[in-house]
C-alpha cells in the first residue's frame, strides 16, 4: 500500500513540479543545469527562453541531494535560467531556490528585481572607481578618452589631474571659461564625458537610461528618481539633484547630457519637481540643502529659460532653442543622409562632399542651418525625434515646455512660502517672494489659454509663433497641463474624452494620435515619439494628471494596460525591460529609429531601462489591490475594460 502510494505521489508531482523533492529548498549545481536548461529550452540559442523557443516540457533540475525538480512553462524557465546565470555570475557552484522563488508572481518579481537590483546596476560615479567604464566607453573615439572639467572646479581639477597620472590613456581637458558654439564644434572630433561632482574623494553618483550609457541625462533623471525614492534609495536620487546643481553652477544648464557636444543644449525642465519631492521624501529636513537647490533651480530658470531671444519669445511664452553649429555630431552614420543629398543637389555637388564643405563651413547655406537648429532644437525637448516637431521646432511654443515652466513657478511658489517664510534671497543677491511666483504663474496660464487652448476642440495644442496659429497636432503632451495643475475643472472635463478617444491603446497612452502622424509625415520613416509607441515619461506625467482630477477609473485603466504590457512581455521574453514599446501590438519588438535598448542580453537583464523601470514602480504604487492580482494572472485588458 504504502509502495503504491509513493509511485501515485511521484506521477502527480511531474505534473505538480516536484519529483521526490521533500523540502520547499533545494540546491542545484550551476554549470551542468545551466548547460542542460539551455540545451533543452533554448531552441533558438539566442541565450534566453521565450515563446519562440519550443522548450522539451518538464525540464528536470538534479538537485544535489539526487532528487529532481520538474519545472513547467516558459516564465518558470526562464526565471531558472536567470537565477543560475545569476549565481554563476557571482562566481558561485551551487544556487540555492524554492519552486516559490521560481513561480514568483510576475509583478513581484520584476518590482523586486528592479529595486535589489536594475538601480544598482544603472549607477554610475565619474570617478576612479567608475573609470574603468569610461574608458572602455564606446561613444568616444581613438585612443584616448577624454574628461572635460570646467575651470573654476577646483576639487574636481586636482582630483581629475592626480588619475590622468596614472592612466596613460585619459586625457583631463580643462574647458575656456566661456562656452561658445563655435568652441564646441570646434572639439567635435575630441568628444569625451563632461566632470560631475566630486565630494568627498568620490564621484556623487548618478543613474543612466540603460546599461549601455556612462552619462547622466536631463529629463531621464527626474522620472528614475521617482523610482528611486519608491524604491526607498532618497540618498541616490538627492545625489542626482546635486549633480544638477553642479551642472547649473559649472555649465550654466542642465544638461541634455555630460557629454562634450551636449554643452549647448538642455533637456525638459524637472528641476523644481525633483527638488521638492526629494526634500520632502527625505527624514531629515535639511533646509540647507533646500536653499542650495532652490537657488540652483531659480538660476536655470532665468537663465536658461527666461532669456529673451533666445527660449523666451515675444509672446511670453517658451521654446526649445538649442545652439550649436552644423550637423549634430551624435547622431548615427547615415542619418542625414536624405537631407544631406538634397542640399548637395541644390550647391551642384556630390553628397560627401558638400557635407565636408558644410561642416568647414567653405559652404554656407541658412536653410539649411535652420534645419538643424530645429533638428538641435527636436533633441532638447527629448522628444527626438517625431513628425510633430519635424523642422519646426524653434517656431513652437510647446504645450509640455510652457506646463513644465508653470509648474516650476507654483513649485517656487510653495517652497518659498513653506520652507522660507514667503522670502527667498537668492546668491545674486535678488529677492523673491511667493507672491512673485503666483504671479508668474497666473500670467503663463492666462498666455498658455491665450495661445495655446483651443475652445472648439476642447484641448491645448503647441502653437507656432512664425505662423500666428496652433498646430492641431494630437500628442501626449497636450495632456501636460492636467499633471502640472494648470488646466481648469471645466477644461479637464473637455481634455479627458479626448486623451481617451485619440491616445488610449491596448498597451497604454499612446505618444501621438495616428491621425496627427499621418497627416503631418513628408516620408514612410517612423519617428520613435509617433504612433503607435509608447513612452514611460508620458504614462508617469498623464496617469498623475488625471488623478490630480479626480479621474481614479480612468488613470487605474491607463495604469493596468500599461503594466500589462510591461509583465506579459517580461514573462514571455526572459524578464526582458526595454526602452519603448509598441503600444497598440503591445510588443517590445520595436526597430524604428535607434533600436531598442534593454532587448540585447544574454541569459539576464541586469538593469532594464531606468524610466521604464520608474514607471513600473510608480504604477505598482497607484494600481489598487484587485488590479494587481489580475495583472499577475495576465488578464487581458480587453477583459477588463
Amino acid at each position: 500500500m504504502d509502495l503504491k502510494k509513493g509511485i501515485i505521489t511521484a506521477l502527480l508531482s511531474v505534473f505538480t513540479g516536484v519529483i521526490f523533492a521533500q523540502t520547499p529548498d533545494f540546491a542545484l549545481e550551476v554549470q551542468p543545469n545551466m548547460q542542460r536548461l539551455l540545451l533543452s529550452a533554448d531552441t533558438d540559442n539566442d541565450k534566453k527562453i521565450t515563446i519562440e523557443d519550443s522548450p522539451k516540457m518538464p525540464f528536470l533540475a538534479a538537485t544535489i541531494a539526487g532528487d529532481s525538480i520538474a519545472i513547467n512553462e516558459v516564465y518558470y524557465l526562464s526565471n531558472l535560467l536567470q537565477e543560475l546565470a545569476q549565481a554563476r555570475e557571482k562566481g558561485e557552484d551551487t544556487l540555492k531556490i524554492s519552486l516559490s522563488e521560481i513561480k514568483e508572481p510576475p509583478s513581484q518579481r520584476i518590482s523586486r528585481r528592479i529595486k535589489n537590483y536594475f538601480w544598482d546596476d544603472l549607477t554610475r560615479t565619474i570617478d576612479k572607481k567608475g573609470l574603468k567604464k569610461i574608458l572602455r566607453d564606446t561613444k568616444a573615439s581613438g585612443d584616448v578618452q577624454r574628461l572635460y572639467v570646467p575651470p573654476n572646479d577646483t576639487v574636481g581639477l586636482e582630483y581629475f589631474k592626480n588619475l590622468e597620472k596614472e592612466y596613460p590613456d585619459f586625457e583631463v581637458v580643462v574647458l575656456p571659461q566661456k562656452i561658445t558654439p563655435d568652441y564646441v564644434k570646434s572639439i567635435n572630433d575630441e568628444p569625451g564625458l563632461l566632470a560631475l561632482k566630486i565630494e568627498n574623494g568620490k564621484g556623487v553618483p548618478f543613474v543612466v537610461p540603460g546599461g549601455r550609457f556612462n552619462e547622466m541625462y536631463g529629463w531621464d533623471s527626474y522620472f528614475e528618481g521617482v523610482g528611486l525614492i519608491l524604491d526607498g534609495r532618497v540618498d541616490l536620487a538627492k545625489a542626482m539633484v546635486d549633480n544638477f546643481i553642479y551642472q547649473i553652477n559649472h555649465y550654466g544648464k542642465i544638461l541634455n547630457a555630460n557629454r562634450s557636444y551636449y554643452l549647448t543644449r538642455t533637456q525638459p525642465p524637472f528641476m523644481s519637481s525633483f527638488v521638492r519631492e526629494v526634500f520632502e521624501a527625505s527624514e531629515e529636513k535639511d533646509t540647507v540643502w533646500l536653499r542650495k537647490a532652490l537657488d540652483a533651480a531659480i538660476t536655470e530658470y532665468e537663465q536658461v529659460w527666461m532669456e529673451e531671444g533666445e527660449r523666451l519669445t515675444e509672446n511670453g511664452l517658451n521654446r526649445y532653442f538649442a545652439q550649436g553649429i552644423g550637423i549634430p555630431p551624435e547622431t548615427e552614420k547615415g542619418h542625414f543622409e536624405a537631407v544631406l543629398k538634397e542640399y548637395a543637389a541644390k550647391h551642384g555637388l556630390p553628397a560627401a562632399e558638400f557635407e565636408e564643405k558644410y561642416k568647414s563651413e567653405e559652404i554656407e547655406d541658412k536653410d539649411l542651418d535652420e534645419y538643424f537648429r530645429h533638428d538641435r532644437s527636436v533633441r532638447e525637448s527629448g522628444h527626438d525625434t517625431s513628425w510633430r516637431l519635424e523642422n519646426r521646432a524653434a517656431h513652437l511654443n510647446t504645450v509640455d515646455l510652457n506646463s513644465l515652466l508653470y509648474k516650476y513657478e507654483k513649485d517656487f511658489l510653495y517652497l518659498i512660502s513653506e520652507y522660507f517664510g514667503g522670502s527667498f534671497t537668492h546668491s545674486s543677491g535678488k529677492g523673491y517672494s511667493d507672491a512673485y511666483w503666483a504671479e508668474k504663474a497666473e500670467k503663463r496660464k492666462d498666455l498658455m489659454n491665450r495661445y495655446l487652448w483651443d475652445e472648439e476642440k476642447g484641448s491645448f495644442f503647441d502653437y507656432d509663433f512664425q505662423k500666428g496659429e496652433q498646430t492641431g497636432y494630437i500628442s501626449a503632451t497636450n495632456f501636460y497641463p492636467l499633471w502640472a495643475k494648470m488646466a481648469s475643472e471645466e477644461q479637464a472635463q473637455r481634455m479627458v474624452p479626448n486623451l481617451l478617444q485619440d491616445l488610449k491603446a491596448r498597451g497604454g497612452i499612446l505618444a501621438s494620435a495616428k491621425s496627427s502622424a499621418e497627416k503631418t509625415a513628408t516620408n514612410e520613416v517612423q519617428r520613435q515619439w509617433d504612433y503607435p509607441y509608447g513612452w514611460a515619461p508620458h504614462q508617469m506625467l498623464l496617469w498623475e494628471g488625471l488623478l490630480n482630477y479626480g479621474y481614479e477609473k480612468e488613470a487605474h485603466e491607463l495604469i493596468y494596460r500599461w503594466l500589462w504590457m510591461i509583465t506579459k512581455n517580461a514573462t514571455d521574453y526572459n524578464g526582458t525591460i526595454p526602452e519603448k514599446y509598441d503600444v497598440v501590438n503591445t510588443t517590445h519588438k520595436v526597430y524604428a529609429e535607434y533600436g531598442n535598448v534593454g532587448t540585447e542580453f544574454d541569459y539576464i537583464t541586469t538593469s532594464g531601462f531606468g524610466w521604464m523601470n520608474a514607471s513600473y514602480q510608480l504604477g505598482l504604487e497607484l494600481l489598487p489591490k484587485e488590479y494587481r492580482e489580475k495583472l499577475d494572472k495576465l488578464v487581458r485588458p480587453e477583459a477588463l475594460f
